[in-house]
């Protein structure tokens, strides 16, 4: 009987029609994708904005007794100033096209309290929030690839250990663990300063105290498909032709299992910045975190929409470059879109 070769859809030179075919598809894809953005965006702009309308009561009312500290009925002359200055008063339609005219133009509107445009206030503490999140972020990722990679595809002991170990991470609360190692580290070894304030020092705790949960997580998601890449043809081929186990594990099956951990990063993002209202506050740092806490305390509702939707835009840049990481770290997701032609 004579074998048959099949080539797999790697090995087919790719034909210039075929390869012009591809583009137009990831083109029509990036676009789908962009416009479903955009629609996701509108629909939270509209939501914050309804949120504001529908709450009880005038607006303009609502913003004197909170400014005054007091809950009496105002006089239409009491409120005619506020509702001039805000345009309370004007069509409920003329507001919302001036709302969302000005989150097209980068300007979320005044925080009633403090008087102080919305766009400045979360300039000022964004900085400090997208530092300690990037640096928590790689902290986790780097607690998990290492924790996986010396655990996962081990006897079973030590993988039951390692997936252990990844629950009780995952399960720990940040306003606990961060005080645990404000106790522990700060406190009793005065390794770290107490107060995090905006200094590098100050920064490493905080970070480990949002990392290690996320890193919790994320090792729960990579170690099943890790677990499963070590079984795979190639690199069971690999470990045959003598390669060194260490080198086997990162170089040969650790990138095809990324893929859940990279999607979970997405996710990771909101997560972070809701842990960091309680972290920043556990800490006594600076950041959105704690400007969210002072917003719904002082009840300034467009300060906190206007933190909502800053919020909602990363998640969308961030669903946008996850999609293109899944093509760096597995090749084998472009060969979808010339298997769809």
């Amino acid at each position: 009987m004579t074998a048959q070769t099949i080539a797999s859809p790697a090995s087919v030179p790719a034909t210039p029609a075929a390869k012009a075919s591809a583009r137009s598809l990831r083109t029509k894809t990036i676009l789908t994708r962009l416009a479903q953005a955009l629609v996701t965006l509108w629909i939270t702009v509209t939501l914050l904005f309804f949120a504001q309308v529908v709450l009880p009561g005038d607006r303009a009312t609502i913003y004197l007794n909170v400014y005054e500290g007091q809950s009496v009925e105002r006089t239409p002359e009491e409120l005619a100033p506020i509702n001039a200055e805000f345009g309370f008063d004007r069509p409920l339609l003329v507001q919302y096209a001036d709302y969302l005219g000005g989150v097209v133009r980068g300007d979320l509107g005044i925080a009633l309290q403090s008087r102080r445009p919305v766009t400045e206030m979360i300039g000022e503490q964004i900085g400090a929030t997208a530092q300690l999140t990037a640096v928590a972020i790689v902290f986790a990722w780097l607690i998990t690839l290492f924790w996986v990679v010396a655990t996962a595809g081990r006897s079973n002991r030590i993988s039951r250990f390692g997936a252990a170990i990844e629950a009780l991470l995952a399960g720990m609360p940040h306003y606990w663990l961060g005080l645990l190692l404000l106790l522990f580290f700060a406190v009793r070894l005065d390794w770290f300063p107490v107060v995090g304030g905006s200094a590098l020092a100050g920064l490493w705790l905080p970070a480990i105290t949002l990392a290690l949960p996320l890193a919790g997580f994320l090792g729960q998601a990579i170690r099943a498909e890790y677990e499963r890449a070590l079984q795979q043809p190639h690199v069971l081929s690999s470990r045959a032709r003598g390669t060194a186990d260490l080198r086997v594990r990162v170089v040969h099956a650790l990138r095809p299992a990324l893929i859940p951990g990279i999607t979970l990063s997405g996710w990771a993002l909101g997560a972070l910045v809701s842990g960091a209202v309680i972290v920043e506050n556990v800490f006594s740092r600076p950041g959105i975190g704690a400007l969210l806490v002072s917003a719904v305390e002082l009840k300034e509702f467009e300060l906190i929409s206007g933190i909502i939707l800053i919020v909602s835009l990363v998640y969308v840049v961030l669903t946008f470059v996850t999609d293109w990481l899944y093509t760096v770290v597995d090749p084998r997701v472009r060969l979808n879109y010339e298997g769809a032609n």
